[in-house]
């Protein structure tokens, strides 16, 4: 079965290297192109006219690769999708993004998210909202959102650098049918990302298939001591894992993950891959994962804690908007930061402030992050028998954006109950698609032990085969 997705990025590098290609002619195509997806879809915050191949003979040299607007580009605006950022050029890239232009990696623009990640839609971003390629009055998922749909949308070879701290690389892959492959908290370098909560964010990929995941994790993964969270794990080909058969592989079926709450027909979607997966050799069994019901209300508060923190560096003096100084620091302050900071945003800071005030540390964050460490040691368990664990990606299929408007933030949180928990843990993550219910994309999460992006490249490579009704 492994082959049946093309890869247009392969095909793409290897005319490179085999044929004379006019790549400066190429990449004006590509910007051009660009700039019409946006006029259609809104997917980027800046797109990079200047761009150009660097890295001649590298791996990725001469392919077009955008970049989530929270991850520092050399010379190109990053804002995260805050005003509070507005006009951030920052003079150094990403160590991500520095490893993908030493191969010849073009970056073409920066795309759209919720402002700092903060949101599950990409509604939340202060230049414009992404639409789905499926159907424009519908999201892309967030808080990668454009990178999602510049992915499902372009005509043109390309990868999607993007970034997850609780299910913002599988929320919009599942919502573009597209995959998304969030690594092992550590095996990609932070460097450069601005932060929304340290102990989670994680730099990963959306991509058409597989195989073009699999190679950008090989370019970005290894440590970096520019990053003391990083792993000394050395870099692969991850590549190499594609495969055509499942023989031995257990795949552990969690029952809370498939509960009432999640459209039906989506998880009839993920059974049906596991019936089609045992055809190719694999096991699976139900588990549990009990922990998982409180996965929402700890993840929500690390999160908010630490993005309060994260924050407060955002006042209008050494970057981004300004205004000129009139009365006391404190007043300035409060200015700038009620004027670029969204209500998203706002509300995030005021919970995550509240959660860390002395006499409520203890009850809210710390027993938080005692949260966490069950849910780490149930995942750990589960690992002990199976190689991967099956779930829906998500529990609704793309929403339209009146149905958003109409959602209490609580709703809101509540649609990343079955990402939140993996995230939380650090363990990797691929999101594959599941073809589409009533036209709209659903997807399918493959969830593997820590430093284990193998053993999910080689499972999601045969689910690129599978056949859907």
């Amino acid at each position: 079965m492994f082959g049946l997705i093309k890869s247009l990025v392969k095909d793409h590098l290897y005319t490179l290297k085999s044929t004379k290609f006019d790549t400066e002619g190429f990449i004006e195509d590509v910007l051009a192109k660009s700039r019409r997806l946006q006029e259609q879809y809104s997917p980027f915050i800046a797109i990079n006219d200047s761009a150009n191949a660097e890295g001649a003979g590298g791996m990725l040299y001469g392919l077009p690769v955008s970049v989530k607007d929270n991850i520092c580009t050399r010379g190109l605006q990053t804002t995260a999708g805050s005003r509070i950022l507005e006009g951030y050029v920052p003079p150094f890239d990403a160590t991500a993004v520095a490893k993908v232009r030493q191969v010849g990696g073009i970056v073409i623009g920066k795309t759209a998210m919720d402002e700092f990640g903060f949101g599950t839609f990409a509604t939340t971003c202060a230049y414009g909202v992404p639409k789905n390629p499926f159907d424009k009055d519908r999201s892309c998922g967030g808080s990668s959102g454009g990178a999602a749909c510049v992915t499902a949308a372009a005509d043109f070879p390309h990868i999607a650098l993007a970034q997850s701290t609780g299910g913002s690389i599988t929320a919009p892959a599942a919502f573009t049918g597209t995959v998304g492959l969030t690594p092992t908290y550590g095996r990609v370098s932070r460097y450069g990302l601005i932060d929304f909560s340290n102990s989670m964010d994680k730099i990963g990929v959306i991509s058409r298939c597989v195989y073009d995941s699999a190679l950008m994790l090989s370019v970005m993964s290894g440590y970096d001591p520019l990053d003391s969270t990083s792993s000394a794990m050395p870099s692969q080909d991850y590549t190499k894992y594609m495969t055509d058969s499942l023989v031995g592989v257990r795949i552990a079926v969690p029952r809370e993950y498939f509960s009432d709450v999640v459209d039906r027909r989506i998880s009839e979607r993920v059974m049906d891959a596991l019936a089609q997966l045992e055809d190719c050799g694999a096991t699976y069994e139900s588990v549990s994962l009990a922990t998982t019901k409180y996965a929402i209300a700890a993840y929500y508060l690390i999160a908010v804690s630490e993005a309060s923190t994260n924050l407060a560096k955002y006042c209008g003096l050494r970057y981004g908007l300004h205004d000129s100084i009139d009365g006391n620091f404190d007043a300035y302050f409060s200015k700038v930061r009620s004027e670029g900071f969204g209500e998203e945003a706002k509300r995030r800071i005021i919970l995550g402030t509240f959660a860390r005030l002395a006499g409520f540390r203890d009850a809210y964050y710390l027993k938080a992050l005692k949260v966490r460490t069950k849910i780490i040691e149930e995942f750990k368990e589960v690992f002990r028998k199976f190689d991967v664990i099956a779930t829906p990606s998500m529990p609704i299929l793309p929403p339209r954006f009146s149905e958003i408007e109409r959602m209490a933030p609580i709703e809101k949180y509540n649609v990343d109950l079955l990402t939140t928990a993996p995230n939380m843990a650090g363990v990797p993550t691929l999101s594959v698609p599941t073809g589409t219910v009533g036209g709209l994309p659903s997807g399918m999460q493959l969830i593997a032990d820590h430093f284990r992006e193998d053993a999910l490249v080689k499972v999601g490579s045969v689910c690129e085969g599978l056949k859907w009704k």
